[in-house]
């Protein structure tokens, strides 16, 4: 008897479901939704570290926190969106709170259980998952036929600053937004905000007003995408009193025909499109206002994720005054702020690390197969989502450059499709295999960094799964084919290998 099985047989307290999710935010109450919904014969149970469901919306506390996608395709397929296109945190909370009690998900919901380890083991075919209750301090275990790995793509308890020279020096306060202090008071300080992305311009704007100064310091410009935050085709449909899931769905498709377009158009004319980018914000901030340095990124529209700016809302407060900006590099902290490598000193009684965050491969969980622990760097990722070597698995990884939420339907009709073919088979295991033409393939880094190459994903490769040179090893980040080919997978394909 393993090790593993020893632990079962000696631990009374063993609960048993057909299939474990781990994580409540988005990924883990879409994937439930469809498990509940598609195959009502299977028991399941979903795990959270937390203490609530919502994941990186019950964590993020920061003024202003909101979407950077439209709700109409961030939202699932299955629960109308009816509120405007780009929505706040709460507003999000809200209608996953809706989609919890509408679906009675909570009694299968299990909050502060954070998840140590998970082991299979080939003989009992089961995974055994260990988690300790942290507002009880007892560990639990679990087993699981099949596990649904729904917990996000970061490390949630500390973001990502880089280490700067004299940082011990600054006499002010420094934070990150995803740890921001909730009493933290702003009121007439002046702050520096350190970033470029979509934290940055949803931040700035929302403390401006009551801060004395906000300077936003970026080592390089961003892509920015000014619209108004609304959809004329949405509020006409909703004027003439049309069904919520009809204009759900119809504004849905117009979006990701439009985003699609877009996306065709900016692979195949870069050069255009990032003069429109540009000529865009150049017109919301004026012509004397150096665009050309801010604002204008040394890459190709859609390497990395544009950041929408409802309304133009971090532009208003460019114009008025309230927020400056400086493209420079930190020569170090000091007790007064920043130097900068321009000779600059940055007064700040605030500085905000907007510096994105620290990936974390399934959730900094040990996993073991048999009890030899896996590295998921020698694995091959089959579509993003399962991998070569790990019986009964999948993970949930959404798309960087369209609403993460598209892939999370997809993936629950895909896994749901799969437990019920198992089940017609008759068979307990499946397990991702490379066929012998497969085999000589080359192995790349998990995703192409000339298509997308964000920082925190540039920092933390290495600790990926590889993806292959064929189409079946590969994530492809591109929802418009993915929707047209994994529900016609063959699930008994040889690369699928049953037991």
């Amino acid at each position: 008897m393993s090790k593993q099985n020893q632990a079962i047989t000696n631990n009374t307290n063993v609960e048993h479901f057909d299939v474990m999710i781990i994580g409540a935010g988005i990924s883990g109450l879409g994937s439930a939704y469809h498990l509940k919904d598609q195959n009502p014969d299977k028991t399941f149970c979903v795990l959270d570290g937390m203490e609530s469901f919502g994941g990186t919306w019950h964590m993020h506390k920061y003024p202003g926190i909101r979407s950077d996608s439209d709700l109409f395709t961030f939202g699932y397929r299955f629960k109308p969106w009816t509120g405007k296109p780009i929505a706040t945190g709460q507003e999000i909370m809200t209608y996953l709170q809706e989609v919890i009690d509408e679906n009675d998900l909570a009694p299968h919901i299990r909050y502060n259980h954070h998840v140590s380890t998970a082991k299979w083991c080939n003989k009992a075919q089961l995974w055994t998952i260990t988690a300790l209750n942290k507002a009880t301090q007892e560990t639990h275990v679990f087993t699981a036929n099949f596990l649904w790995m729904c917990q996000g793509y970061y490390k949630h308890e500390k973001g990502y600053t880089p280490k700067w020279d004299g940082m011990d020096k600054f006499e002010g306060e420094l934070i990150h937004p995803q740890t921001w202090p909730e009493d933290l008071n702003y009121q007439d300080k002046t702050v520096v905000v350190i970033g470029s992305g979509a934290t940055a311009a949803t931040l700035v704007p929302n403390i401006a007003d009551e801060t004395k100064h906000v300077t936003i310091l970026q080592r390089s410009p961003t892509y920015f995408f000014p619209r108004k935050n609304e959809n004329p085709l949405t509020d006409q449909l909703r004027a003439l009193n049309i069904d919520d899931k009809w204009i759900h769905e119809i504004s849905r498709q117009q979006i990701l025909q439009e985003q699609e377009g877009f996306i065709k158009t900016a692979q195949a004319y870069p050069n255009e499109v990032k003069k429109a980018l540009i000529d865009t914000v150049q017109e919301h901030l004026g012509g004397d206002f150096d665009v050309a340095k801010h604002f204008t990124p040394d890459y190709n529209p859609w390497r990395q994720r544009i950041a929408v700016v409802p309304d133009g809302d971090i532009f208003a407060g460019i114009r008025s005054g309230k927020v400056s900006i400086k493209t420079d590099e930190i020569e170090c902290f000091n007790k007064q702020g920043i130097l900068l490598k321009s000779g600059e000193q940055l007064e700040a009684d605030i500085i905000v690390s907007a510096t994105g965050f620290n990936l974390s491969v399934l959730g900094g969980i040990e996993f073991s197969v048999d009890d030899k622990v896996v590295d998921f760097s020698q694995t091959v990722g089959y579509r993003g989502m399962m991998f070569t070597g790990i019986p009964n698995m999948t993970w949930v990884m959404g798309y960087f450059r369209a609403s993460w939420t598209l892939r999370v339907d997809l993936i629950g009709d895909f896994v749901c499709r799969l437990l019920r073919h198992m089940d017609d088979k008759q068979v307990k295991q499946v397990t991702m295999t490379l066929r012998e033409e497969d085999k000589d393939m080359e192995l790349l880094p998990w995703i192409d960094t000339k298509e997308f190459n964000p920082g925190y994903m540039m920092r933390s490769m290495h600790l990926l799964p590889k993806r292959g040179s064929k189409a079946d090893w590969q994530h492809s980040q591109d929802y418009w084919s993915e929707k047209e080919v994994l529900p016609k997978v063959n699930l008994d394909d040889e690369l699928f290998s049953y037991k």
